[in-house]
């Protein structure tokens, strides 16, 4: 296909900015624009073949409902964004183009995607469809073809549930009084890897914010959280390390969890 211009909205920071620098990388003539520079949204839809959204999640539905009515027949409409169900439907009620919803399973320190995991969900026509397998996968990229409601709910375990998790433990470890410092000196390597997921959320607090208050479904999920936080708590409050031993040995015989390394 030949290379065609391709417009990013919110292509200033962050996974846009990554993106932005992967399509030049690749030939593409790339225009982006951030709050208060770049295309207009007309603009864009005139001069862009392809146009992705990429903006913080409580911003996604009125970029997309900007840019939406500018987008052509036979263009292609994505999003960059870690939900989907709202953005894919405003994409559909608000363009007459192609939509695809997009989500890169992964942050902008990547060197590239290259045995990365980039989730896909084909909303409308499938022109594009060959292209961004092609982009993607030609760079050694995984790509999963999703449902927005499947992909949301598999979010609210791999992104809600695991962000939610290091937040209590963050909290926790803060209510001990015992500094960072000390804490790495009696470190084993997975708690090095704590310490580190730890880190890099309190040093974006806006974007994991976003991401545990979006999504829905997480609600439910901490349910079952708290019920099983209180079975552990019964366990271990009663000393109980035959019951404990036994549950974690049927746990590793189901075929959702896996055997691992100890700390």
């Amino acid at each position: 296909m030949e290379k065609f211009h391709i417009g990013i909205v919110g292509g200033t920071g962050g996974i846009g900015k990554w993106f932005a620098s992967f399509f030049e990388r690749h030939g593409y003539t790339v225009y982006i624009s951030g709050r208060s520079s770049g295309m207009t949204s007309e603009e864009m839809g005139k001069a862009c073949r392809v146009v992705m959204v990429s903006v913080p999640i409580e911003n996604t539905l009125a970029a997309i409902e900007k840019i939406g009515p500018h987008m052509p027949p036979g263009s292609l409409l994505a999003d960059l964004t870690s939900l989907k169900i709202v953005p894919v439907r405003a994409m559909l009620d608000s363009s007459v183009s192609e939509v695809i919803g997009l989500h890169p399973l992964f942050g902008p320190g990547e060197p590239s995607v290259s045995g990365l995991n980039i989730a896909f969900c084909p909303a409308r026509g499938n022109q594009w469809l060959c292209w961004v397998k092609e982009i993607f996968e030609n760079n050694g990229a995984r790509l999963i073809e999703t449902t927005p409601e499947e992909h949301d709910a598999m979010m609210a375990f791999v992104q809600g549930l695991n962000h939610f998790n290091t937040a209590i433990f963050a909290m926790t470890l803060k209510d001990s009084g015992i500094t960072l410092e000390k804490f790495r000196r009696f470190s084993t390597p997975v708690f090095v890897n704590r310490l580190s997921h730890i880190e890099k959320i309190c040093s974006n607090p806006r974007l994991y914010a976003s991401i545990l208050t979006s999504n829905s479904l997480l609600a439910e999920i901490i349910v079952d959280y708290r019920k099983n936080l209180s079975i552990l708590m019964d366990f271990i409050e009663a000393g109980d390390s035959k019951s404990l031993e036994t549950m974690l040995r049927d746990l590793v015989k189901q075929e959702s969890i896996g055997s691992s390394q100890p700390d």
